[in-house]
């Protein structure tokens, strides 16, 4: 909801480039680090997702670009993965002196190793979760099977993956030799989530199992199923933040809430690029979202802006109704009020043929339950166009526009 553009050094003197995603409406109860998978990049979709629920909940999230991919500085095949820890504990470091240091790392994937290692090494650490992540580095000597003996006998290899082309050099599969996992797991002794799909086709579940296994509790598993190995569908992202969010709290020392200075704005929409027309929202207190219907070119995630005004006015109707009614000591059981809109002609339009003769429409209908009296009813039927909203739609109203 607040997204800033963060540019930090490696300890190669590279810049490394981040994205800082803050809550809206507070200051963060604790700083969040992504780990991404390896040849991925701080824009996955996935990542995005996570993100956006772990803000919603009030954590600050920081996501960025490993040395060499996306928009940090480097060769790829110059890195190697204990370079990529070491990019976690810079990118710590950069938090720590600039915000407050990272209580809660996550890593997706390859990611979620780097995760591991680098938490055993950072005190501030108080949470770890991992995401479809192997249970060794070397796991990704899997996905360069085919160029492996290459790999050995030339130095390198140009390797495909996931439709791009990556130099891999001999020193990146020396280096993960070297890592043993399961010993810096059974060290860590912090909480630890696991999360990761039956379906993996990537990363098989036995993996989790072996993580889960070395680790000592507090440890948790979640499967993720049916979900592929990088999250593609939304809602199973969207899951994944969720979950960790509520996790994460029972272990994190979250302190009394510190809002940020008061507004005179009551609606907060915010729409990234790739979005399309899925809208985060933050409506008084309350996190929701907009969209447009699929056959309009949306997802259909939420509300479109039009059925958001109807609910208004459905709502403000509602409530209009039972406050007047309990006034009058008059008992409505219940009351629906359904409302539609679109652009029809004026009842009392002169040239009904005419494009131009239609209008805003909002169409209500209201279902009283209740023991009323013919008289009651109509009465109640006239209060229906005094609530407030249904005011505001027939007043003149003005928008006053700024930049900020």
């Amino acid at each position: 909801m607040n997204l800033q553009k963060i540019i930090f050094k490696n300890n190669e003197g590279q810049s490394l480039v981040g994205r800082l995603e803050l809550p809206a409406d507070q200051y963060p109860h604790d700083f969040a680090l992504f780990a991404h998978c390896f040849t991925c990049n701080k824009n996955l979709s996935a990542i995005k997702n996570i993100s956006k629920a772990l803000t919603s909940n009030g954590f600050g999230v920081f996501r960025f670009d490993f040395t060499g991919l996306g928009e940090s500085e480097g060769d790829f095949a110059d890195t190697n993965f204990s370079g990529n820890v070491e990019d976690l504990i810079a990118a710590a470091s950069y938090l720590g002196e600039n915000y407050e240091a990272p209580t809660l790392i996550i890593g997706h994937s390859l990611g979620g190793v780097a995760a591991l290692y680098m938490a055993a090494q950072l005190s501030s650490i108080k949470a770890v979760a991992t995401i479809g992540a192997p249970s060794s580095p070397q796991h990704v000597q899997h996905l360069l099977k085919n160029s492996i003996d290459e790999i050995h006998n030339s130095g390198k290899a140009v390797v495909n993956l996931g439709g791009r082309d990556f130099t891999i050099k001999k020193q990146f599969l020396d280096d993960l030799e070297h890592k043993t996992l399961a010993q810096t797991v059974k060290n860590l002794r912090k909480p630890l989530l696991i999360l990761h799909s039956p379906q993996d086709d990537t990363v098989d579940i036995k993996n989790a199992q072996e993580i889960y296994l070395a680790a000592h509790h507090p440890k948790s598993f979640i499967s993720l199923d049916g979900a592929d190995h990088l999250l593609m569908n939304k809602k199973d992202s969207m899951y994944v933040g969720e979950v960790i969010s509520g996790w994460a709290r029972r272990y994190l020392d979250l302190g009394q809430k510190e809002e940020l200075p008061k507004t005179n704005y009551q609606v907060l929409a915010s729409l990234d690029f790739e979005d399309g027309f899925t809208t985060q929202m933050k409506v008084g207190n309350h996190y929701m979202l907009a969209d447009e219907p699929t056959t309009f070119g949306g997802n259909d995630f939420g509300p479109s802006p039009y059925e958001f005004v109807s609910a208004g006015l459905s709502a403000c109707t509602a409530m209009t109704l039972q406050m007047y009614a309990k006034r009058k000591e008059w008992r409505i059981e219940n009351v629906e009020v359904h409302t539609s809109y679109s652009k029809t002609h004026a009842i009392d339009c002169k040239d009904c043929e005419s494009p131009t003769g239609k209008i805003d429409t909002f169409h209500r209908k209201i279902k009283l339950v209740g023991d009323f009296n013919d008289k009651q009813r109509q009465r109640l039927l006239q209060i229906a166009d005094k609530c407030p909203v249904h005011k505001t739609l027939h007043n003149e109203i003005q928008v006053i526009t700024s930049l900020v």
